[in-house]
């Protein structure tokens, strides 16, 4: 019997296989999906049709993705609730797109974001979202195509949103799908269209003068209020890195926090984001900055800000997202090398800094 049953299901698992240029679709059953831990992942018919129910991630089995056309629906449901793709997974980073099905003809309706180590940074990228009206009733449909480092997104047949520079840095990966508080998915196919042809890593954009494009940073550590050490993150080892040409510093990208994935339940995180400032005299000059969630700036060791940028801090709505002109300090230079130490801390939604010195 063992010669005749594995050349049967060898032909199974290929006939699931995605074809270059060629639709499939992946089957709606248990052994065609993989949920992530903590994520529940039902199979029912409903509506006429096999359908998937998840609250969580659940990836589809032994399906690889680079280039091509991702397409589902979804059900209408006004109660708060997010679904949409994951694409382009490795390890713990990957791409993002997905409805806010509760925020139907809101400007954030339809949102795109990386994710680095396990962690959305949607906060980051407000510039990556969408005004859609959803259907209240029956099926959204949801396609994204994707073209090398760019995503073209179409809901109910009308494209909602364009994505220049997909910033993962991922050029393939595993694909999956994404629910929060929980949606009921349909028909979710993929069209592959070939392999991406960008060259990685991607080459370093230099941004405008003025705006700081590199920081040395520390390792993540656990946040605890009022126990921030001068003396001890002076001395702490350090990687540096370099900003997005815009100036903002994705800084999941670098430094994978304690504990994460978990959204306002995180634990909060810090390092410290440093940069030096030599001057040929004492002088003022002004530092233009923005932040998530929380930031502590010290001058050459002397503590000069703090402030609390955190999702839902200042309001109900407040959605805690960056913007480079947002806060602005005079610096007080003295002639020679000035250290300027910025205590980025975050919980969840996106872990960045940007300044520009002025």
């Amino acid at each position: 019997m063992i010669p005749f049953r594995l050349p049967l299901l060898l032909s199974l698992f290929l006939a699931t296989l995605p074809i270059h240029g060629q639709t499939t679709t992946i089957p709606l059953a248990p052994e065609h999906w993989t949920a992530a831990k903590g994520s529940q992942l039902a199979f029912e018919t409903f509506d006429g049709r096999p359908t998937l129910v998840l609250d969580g991630k659940a990836f589809a089995s032994n399906v690889e993705f680079s280039n091509g056309v991702l397409e589902m629906e979804v059900y209408a449901n006004t109660k708060r609730s997010f679904a949409g793709f994951l694409f382009r997974k490795q390890d713990q980073n990957f791409e993002e797109v997905y409805m806010r099905m509760h925020k139907s003809q809101q400007v954030d309706a339809v949102q795109y974001t990386p994710t680095y180590h396990g962690e959305s940074n949607w906060q980051l990228y407000p510039e990556h979202q969408a005004q859609v009206a959803f259907k209240a009733e029956g099926w959204n449909h949801l396609r994204v195509e994707v073209e090398n480092v760019t995503a073209t997104v179409f809901v109910n047949g009308e494209k909602v949103l364009q994505v220049e520079r997909l910033k993962s840095g991922n050029l393939s990966g595993e694909v999956g799908i994404w629910a929060l508080f929980g949606n009921r998915f349909s028909n979710i196919t993929i069209t592959p269209t070939g392999e991406a042809m960008a060259k990685e890593p991607y080459p370093i954009v230099t941004p405008e003068k003025g705006i700081i494009g590199e920081w040395d940073l520390t390792e993540a550590q656990p946040y605890i209020e009022d126990q921030i050490d001068f003396k001890g993150f002076e001395k702490a080892k350090t990687i540096t890195v370099h900003t997005e040409q815009s100036g903002l510093l994705p800084i999941s990208r670098y430094l994978a926090k304690p504990s994460s994935g978990n959204f306002e339940r995180n634990q909060e995180a810090y390092t410290v984001a440093s940069t030096t400032i030599a001057v040929t005299e004492d002088q003022t000059k002004f530092f233009s900055f923005d932040f998530s969630d929380k930031i502590i700036v010290f001058l050459n060791g002397e503590p000069i800000f703090y402030g609390n940028n955190a999702f839902r801090s200042k309001n109900n709505q407040f959605q805690g997202h960056l913007g480079l002109g947002a806060n602005k300090l005079p610096l007080h230079l003295k002639k020679g090398y000035n250290i300027l130490h910025c205590v980025v801390i975050d919980k969840a939604n996106g872990w960045g800094l940007m300044g520009k010195l002025e």
